[in-house]
């Protein structure tokens, strides 16, 4: 038996050598200009499904007793901290400040529209009405909203007003991108029980920009404490429905795979470097803040990614702070993992991180408790 797995072994070592170079490049993607290398975000897309090969390969070297696994293992241990930004080992999280009117609970969720378009299996109303029972089941202090539809009276989705009436949030922000006929409205909000004192608004240098990715920002007073909390949509990859067939069982055609997959690449290619310039000047205005922040939103980037790193330089990952596991957080059809965050200064507490286990939309509704 052993000597049948270690004939393999010459092959083995060029694949563990590929998969060890590509980790690398991985570990290099959080500090790398999306515009200075552009491939090398892809490796950081891929960090999971290559630390999975990595650790694979470990168990083979082990078992047929190669120094190669000493390579290996060098290799993982030089990404250090980095393995804890996709994976969450819960050792010693904070407990929950006791003093309840200190405690802000905080809500993210890109409701898809509210499945306007009913990409789910239910009807749009349906769908929506159980988006609203959800968030209304959350008892959230501030819910932020990505991809944010709301229809003017008089209609069926005047959205923002039933969850004003729903959740007791009578305080809103809101930003809309564009406007269609019949009085509808796409873009992002902020949902508030408690006074907003100050609000504004990111503005993108992005003159094209049609997907909703902006930042609004609002000044809340609960109690005695004013927060500032941001709600950020980064640059969207702007996937069609038909560009998903290259993760379809049923595409047949190689060459449509391929032009299909060429379209994907050129897409996340232009979109890494938007979200890199985004997340610089959200950031940049975050630091201007006279208040402790709370940013959180719909990134579209991985925690092994140049953007994030931006942040996470800066501000705690609330999920790292406060979650446990690998925290998936999109539920569409292409394998993005975690790429929805809320971060906040670092002399802020977070706990209880929470991931939505339904899936109404193609992400899932995070949420955590935040106090000083």
């Amino acid at each position: 038996m052993l000597s049948k797995i270690k004939k393999y072994k010459p092959i083995m070592r060029i694949l563990t050598f590929v998969c060890l170079v590509c980790l690398l490049f991985a570990y290099l993607c959080p500090f790398v200009h999306p515009s200075d290398f552009w491939i090398l975000p892809f490796f950081g897309l891929a960090y999971p499904v290559i630390l999975l090969f990595t650790l694979l390969f470990l168990i083979y070297w082990a078992f047929v007793r190669s120094r190669m696994f000493f390579a290996v293992l060098i290799v993982l241990f030089f990404g250090g901290k980095l393995h804890f930004r996709t994976v969450v080992i819960p050792f010693s999280h904070e407990t929950i400040s006791a003093d309840t009117t200190k405690q802000w609970k905080i809500t993210s969720y890109n409701v898809r529209l509210f499945d306007l378009y009913e990409w789910g299996n239910e009807g749009k109303y349906e769908n929506r009405n159980k988006i609203f029972q959800f968030l209304q089941e959350q008892n959230s202090d501030v819910i932020c909203f990505q991809e944010f539809y709301q229809q003017d009276r008089p209609t069926k989705f005047a959205t923002r007003d039933t969850l004003k009436g729903l959740l007791k949030t009578p305080y809103c922000h809101e930003r809309y991108s564009h406007k269609l006929e019949g009085r509808q409205n796409f873009g992002i909000a902020m949902l508030s029980k408690y006074p907003m004192i100050a609000r504004g608004d990111i503005i993108f240098d992005d003159p094209e920009n049609v997907d909703n990715n902006y930042c609004v920002f609002a000044d809340i007073v609960k109690n005695e404490d004013t927060i500032r909390i941001y709600n950020v949509h980064l640059q969207s990859i702007k996937f069609k429905q038909d560009d998903y067939k290259v993760f379809s069982k049923n595409a047949h055609k190689i060459e449509d795979k391929k032009s299909t997959l060429q379209l994907l690449i050129e897409k996340l290619k232009v979109a890494y470097p938007k979200r890199a310039e985004q997340a610089r000047k959200v950031t940049e205005h975050m630091q201007q803040s006279p208040y402790p922040i709370i940013i959180c939103g719909d990134f579209n980037d991985t925690p092994m990614s140049y953007s994030y790193n931006i942040f996470s330089s800066l501000y705690t990952d609330a999920f790292r702070n406060a979650g446990n596991g690998l925290g998936v957080t999109y539920a569409g059809k292409v394998p993005a993992g975690r790429i929805d965050y809320i971060f906040h200064s670092k002399n802020l507490h977070s706990a209880d991180f929470k991931i939505q286990q339904e899936v109404y939309s193609d992400h899932r509704a995070i949420s955590c408790v935040i106090w000083k």
